[in-house]
């Protein structure tokens, strides 16, 4: 609908609140519910709102090391916009008016940090090139028969997980919890964010879901809100929902794959396919994916931004650990999928189940183009097998502090997403491994305190 026929809705219908959400650095949603009013006054202009959100953590602690905003600068208001073309309605909130918002502004001077407005940017290089970006992302998550408070009250330990054991693919575990497993389905396509496929991993209690392609960034807008819808609906169910990469050393990671092809504008011809080539592979994409793994290892906390992250980036645990690519092999960190015209992709393996959709996807793309852009040659040959041991092109960061250092000094980075972003961004990196390596855990004390 455009701004008349919702302003036309909202009055007809009489409602009297609109809620609204943008996604942060760490690509949590922050946000508020808003009186009519309020709402109709903002849409000419903006609405105000703390920059505190670039200046904080995923735990609200001030950055000491932050520019974009800070105690320096006293957290003045910055202008936030609905984009209204996000319109929906969240069905397990009496249907309240939904938007997504972002800091773009009209005169083009949008807010480094905010990461939708980097990827619409990404997004209209890419049809500036005149390619229409088509993108999914799928997700695999933990769910556990616990509360917000249950889970501090058991300091996060012995948690009872939804079904036990490990057991993929099941058709029989999601019988047990049903309402649940046909809730989220149904509830998520009432929600705009509609499901290819939902079913278990192995591993206890865990769920993946594939979201149906769409534009970049109407797909990067329903997998930020594909998370936090999860939680919601698992809320009411008494279930708690993790998208922790890796919440236990001895179970399997927590993937967020990014499913990705280019079309011509109008979406009639996907340009990755190409039946006169060897693997139907098209010289375009064997430049997308030239590009993607180039910039791998300049950009990996585009995909890996926790602490967590690097916990699922080993070998031996369905996630890569090499600057590698196949065709239909899960050990490499791009995977080819050509068997036909229409659903031809190259699909990013690094990416977790705890990225930020805006920035993972605003990476995949970004790198693509580069290889594109500068007519990259893929001559790193196609793995055969076990990808884990194909290293003579390189291997991923071993862990955030390694892979934060090489992005901010990298130039390849700052050609991709400008020095602001990259500047604001790794200082948000570096931050939240000051405060791991500050901390004292439960390993050093069983290991140390009696003995050493």
């Amino acid at each position: 609908m455009n701004q008349q026929e919702i302003l036309s809705f909202i009055e007809q219908n009489d409602i009297k609140k609109i809620k609204y959400a943008f996604a942060d650095i760490d690509g949590i949603l922050r946000g508020k519910i808003i009186g009519r009013q309020k709402f109709i006054d903002g849409l000419s202009d903006s609405y105000g709102f703390c920059d505190v959100v670039w200046g904080w953590d995923s735990s609200d602690m001030p950055y000491d090391n932050g520019r974009t905003t800070g105690w320096h600068s006293g957290y003045p208001d910055a202008p936030v916009r609905l984009d209204l073309a996000t319109f929906r309605q969240i069905p397990w909130e009496e249907n309240i008016p939904f938007f997504l918002a972002d800091f773009s502004q009209p005169e083009g001077n949008d807010l480094a940090a905010c990461p939708r407005s980097l990827l619409k940017r990404i997004a209209a290089q890419c049809q500036s090139m005149g390619f229409h970006a088509e993108y999914a992302q799928e997700f695999e998550w933990f769910n556990f028969r616990e509360t917000p408070q249950s889970l501090q009250e058991k300091d996060f330990r012995n948690l009872e997980p939804l079904t036990p054991g490990m057991f993929g693919y099941s058709i029989l575990r999601p019988s047990l919890e049903s309402a649940f497993y046909h809730d989220l389905f149904d509830l998520l396509s009432e929600f705009d964010i509609p499901l290819e496929g939902l079913h278990t991993e192995t591993g206890p209690g865990v769920y993946e879901a594939a979201i149906t392609h769409d534009d970049v960034v109407r797909a990067a807008d329903k997998a930020i809100l594909f998370k936090t819808a999860v939680r919601e609906i698992a809320y009411r169910h008494g279930v708690v929902a993790t998208f922790m990469a890796k919440w236990n050393a001895h179970l399997p990671g927590c993937s967020g794959h990014i499913h990705q092809s280019l079309w011509n504008q109008d979406k009639t011809n996907n340009l990755f396919y190409a039946t006169d080539q060897p693997d139907r592979m098209s010289e375009l994409m064997k430049q997308f994916i030239a590009g993607q793994l180039h910039c791998l290892p300049h950009i990996t906390p585009m995909f890996a931004p926790t602490i967590n992250s690097y916990k699922r980036l080993v070998e031996g645990a369905w996630a890569p650990t090499t600057v590698t690519w196949s065709v239909d092999n899960r050990t490499t960190a791009l995977r080819v999928l050509n068997r036909n015209e229409n659903y031809t992709r190259v699909e990013h393996r690094v990416s977790g189940s705890d990225s930020n959709p805006y920035l993972a996807i605003a990476a995949a793309l970004a790198s693509g183009l580069y290889g594109i852009r500068h007519q990259l040659t893929l001559d790193i040959p196609a793995s055969v097998g076990n990808g884990y041991v194909d290293k003579q092109h390189g291997v991923l960061p071993a862990n955030l502090h390694e892979a934060t250092k090489a992005m901010a000094n990298s130039p390849i980075a700052t050609e991709l997403f400008g020095s602001e972003f990259v500047d604001h961004f790794t200082r948000t990196r570096d931050w939240e491994w000051r405060q791991y390596v500050s901390q004292v855990s439960d390993w050093e004390l069983k290991r140390y305190f009696e003995i050493i």
